[in-house]
């Protein structure tokens, strides 16, 4: 009996081999690691949702990305009759307008997707561009945001001037393949505000902002800045506003009061209205005649000069 019991075991051990042979091995499972993975610090993600909770929690560093981190530190200064936000601790008289009509981007912002806003009027000397500036500083006085201001406004740029900074290189440097995106980026350390202006003034401004470059800067952007305000040339006697809004997600118009034909701002908004118009800024409105719910920007009086809220 125990003859047959060791010949058993002795077959058993010699087909063993044979068996593991013709058998593949299971496939080996991944060790865990010995410690947890960790994210690159300063590390930005693409999706518009984490960019802003990383804005909410304070936790988006400028060193996090190489472009605004090249880009030049720059000292500005701002011209105090038309900056409201110019004098760091100042309460002037239209700045809580100003903080209000943030107050109501912001909330549209949770219905429909706004980042790119382009500021606009129907003619020339309307307040465009002190509309613009102070929104554009009105978005980075909240903690932790990132606001980028460009100059559209190829033809009669006027934003180096209200920020006391140089007028190139800038967009239109960039556009001719004449500069790189960080080198026409200016920063102001003293706020979470940066600034394109808009370069050296080109004889075919519309070529230029059609070439497909703008487009490309605007995407590369995006993710970088919690807004971005353009500045644009008056849209009923030129072609720039129209194509500049494409490339955004809302339109804001400027509108003179008492100085606007009512025809031509109505022409204006009927061409913007396919282009998201988000509605429209009523400045230089009368005190004596202004409402509560309205708002008026005063641009030919000093900031300190009386005003306010009708």
């Amino acid at each position: 009996m125990s003859r047959i019991h060791d010949a058993l075991i002795k077959a058993e051990q010699e087909r063993a081999p044979a068996l593991d042979a013709e058998t593949p091995n299971p496939p080996r499972q991944p060790e865990a690691p010995e410690f947890p993975v960790v994210e690159e610090p300063g590390r930005e993600e693409a999706a518009p949702t984490t960019a802003l909770f990383q804005t909410l929690h304070g936790t988006r560093p400028l060193a996090g990305d190489g472009l605004l981190a090249e880009c030049p530190g720059t000292v500005w200064r701002p011209d105090p009759r038309a900056l409201l936000f110019a004098q760091a601790g100042a309460r002037p008289l239209g700045a809580e307008e100003f903080r209000t009509l943030r107050t109501r981007l912001t909330q549209m912002r949770e219905k429909l997707p706004l980042q790119a806003i382009l500021v606009t009027s129907a003619l020339p000397g309307e307040g465009k561009t002190f509309v613009s500036a102070n929104l554009a500083q009105a978005f980075a006085q909240q903690s932790g945001r990132r606001v980028l201001l460009l100059d559209g406004d190829l033809r009669l740029p006027r934003q180096h001037a209200l920020l006391g900074t140089a007028q190139t290189p800038g967009l239109a440097d960039f556009l001719r393949a004449e500069a790189e995106p960080h080198e026409i980026v200016q920063r102001n350390s003293s706020e979470n505000l940066f600034f394109i202006p808009a370069g050296r003034p080109p004889s075919d401004p519309i070529e230029l902002l059609g070439n497909g470059r703008l487009k490309g800067l605007l995407h590369r952007l995006a993710p970088l800045f919690d807004w971005i305000v353009l500045d644009s040339p008056p849209c009923v006697p030129l072609s720039d506003a129209s194509l500049l809004a494409d490339y955004c997600d809302g339109v804001l118009m400027v509108v003179r009061a008492g100085k606007t034909p009512f025809d031509v701002a109505q022409k204006g908004s009927r061409e913007l209205r396919e282009r998201h118009l988000l509605g429209v800024v009523l400045n230089q409105v009368s005190p004596q005649t202004a409402y509560s719910a309205y708002y008026y920007f005063n641009t030919d009086q000093n900031p300190e000069e009386g005003r306010k809220k009708g």
